[in-house]
């Protein structure tokens, strides 16, 4: 099927933008990772903005694909209001998402913000931007639940902080003196960070 193809160029592009960054995104070199004959990204995905969005949507897939099943999604999909505990499972939940970007997902956090820096210099990639859309909902239906007095501000502000946090370990200043990514030390740490938030936007 044309969507199972396009799954696999997006999977080689998510590994090609992890190491080498957009300038080593085309179509030719999808074709050569993916072990696909020369001209098939192309085919399904005709323009470099095809090829990016594509990519974009599969990340997105992927993500939801891990969210579902977690303590998160299962706190989420509970009916407010919560209390100190379920803002204690929250975190920790969030955390082990985090670390997960931060360890095992490692490539795909990479690709996703170079796809969001592309963005920024590429109008006609916008589209791209609404990618945190989800998340965005997740934090508001979270703040609403958590008695916050303007949850949508609220659960924005929730979603730039994790944001940042993620981008901090990934590529900053705290992927120096952070816990190593995958350690229990490191869920530790971040459950701390992201509890802290919590009960600050909540509040």
């Amino acid at each position: 099927m044309a969507s199972e193809r396009v799954a696999v160029l997006a999977d080689a592009a998510i590994d090609l933008i992890a190491d080498l960054g957009m300038r080593g995104l085309t179509h030719r070199a999808v074709d050569a990772r993916a072990g696909l004959p020369q001209g098939t990204t192309s085919a399904y995905l005709r323009t470099r903005k095809a090829l990016i969005e594509a990519v974009v949507h599969r990340l997105a897939e992927l993500d939801q694909q891990d969210l579902e099943g977690t303590t998160v999604a299962a706190e989420l999909a509970a009916p407010g209001p919560y209390g100190p505990d379920d803002l204690d499972r929250l975190a920790a939940g969030i955390a082990v998402m985090l670390d997960r970007s931060l360890s095992t997902d490692r490539r795909r956090a990479l690709a996703r913000y170079a796809c969001v820096l592309e963005a920024t210099h590429h109008p006609e990639l916008r589209t791209i931007l609404a990618y945190g859309a989800a998340s965005r909902a997740h934090a508001r239906a979270m703040m609403t639940a958590a008695g916050a007095s303007d949850p949508a501000r609220a659960g924005d502000w929730i979603v730039a902080c994790l944001d940042g946090l993620l981008f901090d370990r990934l590529a900053g200043a705290g992927a120096l003196t952070a816990p190593e990514p995958g350690t229990p030390a490191s869920r530790a740490d971040l459950t701390a960070a992201v509890r802290t938030l919590l009960a600050a936007f909540a509040a």
